[in-house]
């Protein structure tokens, strides 16, 4: 049976409707992982991470470098983290270990947020482009039915009309919410980025004051045991 332009257009616009829910679903579960995530990885005041990094000077202070490592490995947040990696790799040097720290956040943290940021952006640029695009088919719809030369049913010519403009709201709907949780979760990140900066910062002063050397030994340190690379290389824990 041969299909005219208007049931072609109420199956489209019923698909578009599926993709719009599709969107929003995604968009909500993206920005939900999002915020968890940050909330993973910083502290939530800069009063918590002062207590911390207080608690891993005394004891860098008192030469124990294992009880300050060991404090860290039960933290799953950024800096505890990278605390560890920097004592693991102490003899590194101050300028290879602050390159290796740099490295390892950008890697492991700021890179996963951007990725699950970036899945934000385009649900907000998607989500009003596929209202637009069921605003086309809902006039496409009521344009073809006028032009059938009969009389037009009221009725179902506001369904097309419906379909136009309940896809745009919904577009909207689903983008403007999330345009301000990205600006909301980008501050965070930055802030974020601010605490780890600041308190690697003071790590390093740290390291200096105790002896370790802006550079590393001239040879290479022994290489760890197939144990120790594997808890060096276990910086961030996934959830």
């Amino acid at each position: 049976m041969r299909l005219d332009l208007s049931t072609i257009t109420t199956y489209l616009g019923n698909a578009d409707y599926a993709a719009l829910a599709l969107v929003a679903l995604w968009g909500a579960f993206c920005m939900v992982m999002l915020v968890r995530r940050i909330r993973r990885f910083r502290f939530v005041t800069e009063q918590q991470q002062e207590e911390f990094l207080q608690r891993v000077e005394d004891l860098i202070t008192r030469g124990d470098f294992t009880a300050a490592a060991d404090m860290c490995a039960e933290d799953s947040r950024a800096l505890p983290q990278l605390v560890r990696l920097a004592l693991l790799n102490r003899r590194l040097g101050l300028s290879r270990l602050r390159t290796l720290l740099v490295e390892r956040f950008q890697r492991d943290v700021l890179a996963d947020l951007e990725y699950r940021l970036s899945w934000i952006y385009t649900v907000i640029k998607s989500a009003p482009m596929l209202g637009l695009f069921g605003t086309v088919l809902g006039m496409m719809g009521a344009f073809a039915k006028l032009s059938g030369g009969e009389k037009v049913d009221p009725t179902k010519l506001a369904d097309d009309i419906s379909l136009a403009l309940v896809t745009t709201a919904i577009g909207l709907a689903i983008a403007i919410p999330l345009v301000l949780c990205a600006a909301s979760a980008s501050i965070q990140i930055r802030k974020l980025e601010d605490f780890v900066s600041s308190g690697l910062n003071r790590l390093l002063d740290m390291l200096k004051s105790v002896g370790v050397r802006a550079e590393g030994p001239a040879t290479p340190p022994p290489a760890p045991t197939p144990p120790a690379r594997a808890a060096a290389e276990r910086t961030f824990r996934t959830e």
